[in-house]
């Protein structure tokens, strides 16, 4: 039987070769065309041969249209993923018919995470799948028997292991599941395309017949996707924006913490963060992760406490310092749980407006837990932590029972910028008797902050 037919388009103008080609002659760029089907053209059925109308402009096809305010609004009922965490980042629940996207580094804990909400669907009578092409039934059997609970029934999923994309389509329709898991979209294939398994033609028919099918028949399907070494979702860019929501999970293989982000949703917040703790028998959700956090946090020089928002949530966390003298040039500036840049920024700051320089100092930052901040306000527990460091002094001060909590942006002058739902993260912090709060409301300026925390003037501060 002849293999159908297909085209190499460039990705970037649309060009279209018969045969794969490194260089693209239309616009000349490398390593962008990508195997596809053609679409087939439009037939004279469509109104190729009739018009009607003024000017002979061709009507078939047209449909009536309406304003916004007379469509009619259709509530539909999610389905408890069994898990809070996972429900609240999702909106909710899961919505009937659509597609997640659950990306993460290996080892992160993904698979254990749609294991056990397939068991907990199981166990509320739900029609469950779990379709693996990177294990085989009988592995896929050992994570269910350390995730059997009382509440998650994971060894009455019914699992198929396969990566023929038309055996898994076939499976779906004759099984008609609720929701379905493919573990991961990177290893199925379409047997029309002569793509590797996860290359960009590859991964972009199978996620467009597996959506297809999916809405077609009003099956949730959560698509296990790769990550690159940078952290961001293997594959091409249309895979984010078929999918009605993308979730990250993020943390690291060492420590137990992870979190949940939603990057998209097309059905609730991106603001939400679920946060889980990696244990023996799977992942355990942690309510309050602002006590564990508080719990674990050093009363040494270099140690704050950040009061941040993740979302809808204020959350505690810790962030240390340490400042060393170096004999590298240039010092090595090292961080976990927040961005460079930020750090480059408010190590500046810090020796042009507040007289901590640490030019010949190599300074590490850590978020502890794994935790990763990605707001400005993280920026006064960093530049707190560091003066710390550097001065010796502990923040808050050596009689202080509990940790320095604080939040704010630091300007380029040397001012500090009021952040978002700054009630609610005192509110946090006072909870736990992290009181009072540096913030930018009781320091207008990095200055008057170091001076609170630290008890010196800030000109008097040098590196140690």
């Amino acid at each position: 039987m002849p293999r159908t037919a297909t085209l190499h388009v460039c990705s970037d103008c649309g060009h279209s070769e018969p045969r794969w080609m490194g260089q693209c002659p239309g616009c000349g760029a490398w390593n962008t065309l990508v195997e596809e089907r053609p679409v087939a053209a439009l037939t004279g059925r469509a109104g190729g041969s009739r018009s009607a109308g003024r000017g002979g402009a061709g009507t078939a096809g047209a449909v009536a249209v309406r304003p916004l305010r007379e469509v009619e609004q259709v509530r539909v009922a999610r389905l408890p993923a069994g898990i809070g965490e996972l429900d609240r980042v999702l909106g909710g629940g899961i919505v009937p018919g659509s597609l997640v996207l659950l990306g993460g580094s290996p080892g992160i804990g993904k698979s254990t995470l749609t294991n056990m909400v397939m068991g907990h669907l199981a166990a509320a009578g739900r029609r469950t799948l779990y379709v693996s092409g990177e294990e085989s039934a009988a592995q896929i059997r050992l994570r269910a028997e350390r995730l059997e609970t009382e509440g998650c029934a994971a060894l009455d999923v019914p699992v198929l292991a396969e990566t023929d994309l038309d055996t898994v389509l076939a499976t779906l329709v004759a099984e008609k599941p609720d929701v379905c898991v493919i573990d991961s979209v990177q290893t199925l294939h379409a047997a029309e395309l002569s793509g590797a398994p996860g290359s960009v033609g590859q991964v972009r028919e199978v996620a467009s017949r597996i959506m297809a099918v999916a809405k077609g028949q009003g099956t949730a399907v959560f698509l296990v996707g790769h990550v690159t070494k940078e952290g961001a979702l293997a594959g091409p860019r249309v895979l984010e924006h078929l999918v009605d929501c993308v979730l990250q999970f993020e943390g690291e293989r060492e420590r137990t913490y992870r979190t949940l982000r939603a990057l998209k949703n097309r059905f609730g917040s991106t603001n939400e963060t679920g946060v889980f703790e990696m244990a023996q028998g799977g992942l355990v959700e942690v309510l309050d992760p602002s006590a564990r956090f508080v719990g674990e946090a050093t009363r040494k020089p270099g140690s704050v406490v950040l009061a941040a928002m993740e979302g809808t949530r204020p959350l505690l966390v810790e962030v240390q310092a340490l400042v060393s003298p170096s004999e590298i040039v240039p010092p090595r500036r090292v961080c976990n749980g927040i961005d460079r840049n930020r750090l480059a920024l408010v190590l500046a700051v810090l020796g042009r407006h507040a007289g901590v320089g640490t030019g010949t100092a190599d300074v590490f930052v850590n978020v502890v837990g794994g935790v990763r901040v990605d707001e400005p306000g993280a920026d006064l527990a960093v530049a707190l932590a560091v003066a710390s460091a550097a001065r010796g002094v502990t923040a808050g001060g050596e009689d202080r029972p509990l940790p320095l909590a604080c939040f704010g942006e630091v300007g380029l002058t040397g001012e500090l910028r009021s952040v978002g739902h700054g009630d609610r993260r005192r509110q946090e912090a006072r909870k736990f008797g992290l009181d009072p709060v540096i913030s930018p409301e009781s320091a207008p300026t990095l200055r008057q902050a170091l001076k609170a925390a630290l008890g010196v003037p800030a000109p008097n501060l040098k590196t140690s």
